[in-house]
């Protein structure tokens, strides 16, 4: 089947997905930072997500709608996140549920100006660029790609191969000098070491791919 729209109960299940994910991936996603940066950037999501999780379980889809679930969630990870990661999530979410205008369900489109408002958002606050060595190596490509096919058919299509740009965004900090952030310290030497920011990105994009069905 086809999934041409976005409803309040997918993104619910995205959002339980991606608790359930930092569970897993939080010790690898620390190690990543323990690298680099503060080494808590795991642990910092696990604690958000816990709370987003509690948030969820007095979550009324009937009664609620898009844009009240993505406030939700970026008021806890701005409220519970430490580091830079609260503030950039937690505006990447707040900004993608005012995109949602207040709407129970979205077409593609609508949700890639949501995705694209997010970015936006994180980009405004970080103020990093393409190549800084941050979630933006990874987001901003993937953003470009939907942006480019969002009036197409083939949703699931489009969204996996988006995530395989945002994968390859990712991997491309590998072999770059940070420019923002804890890293901007080390110089050459975090070449080498993944952003763990960029691989959380890809990480919680990867969510809402699982979840098309």
């Amino acid at each position: 089947m086809i999934m041409t729209t976005f409803d309040i109960g997918y993104f619910k299940a995205v959002i339980e997905e991606m608790a359930a994910m930092i569970e897993v991936e939080r010790d690898y996603l620390t190690s990543l930072d323990s690298s680099i940066g503060d080494g808590d950037h795991g642990i910092n999501l696990s604690i958000g997500f816990r709370d987003v999780s509690k948030q969820l379980e007095q979550f009324d889809t009937a009664a609620e709608n898009i844009s009240t679930l993505f406030k939700k969630v970026g008021m806890s990870l701005l409220g519970k996140v430490g580091g830079a990661s609260g503030p950039l999530y937690g505006s990447f979410f707040l900004k993608m549920g005012v995109a949602a205008q207040n709407k129970q369900a979205v077409s593609f489109a609508e949700f890639v100006e949501m995705y694209r408002a997010g970015v936006t958002a994180v980009q405004n606050r970080g103020k990093a660029e393409l190549g800084d060595k941050t979630m933006i190596d990874a987001m901003l490509p993937a953003m470009d790609y939907l942006t480019q096919h969002q009036e197409a058919d083939d949703v699931a299509a489009i969204m996996q191969e988006a995530l395989v740009v945002m994968k390859q965004g990712a991997e491309s900090t590998d072999n770059i000098v940070a420019k923002k952030g804890r890293a901007l310290r080390l110089g050459e030497r975090a070449i080498g070491h993944r952003d763990p920011g960029a691989e959380s990105s890809w990480k919680l994009f990867e969510c809402f791919v699982k979840k098309l069905g």
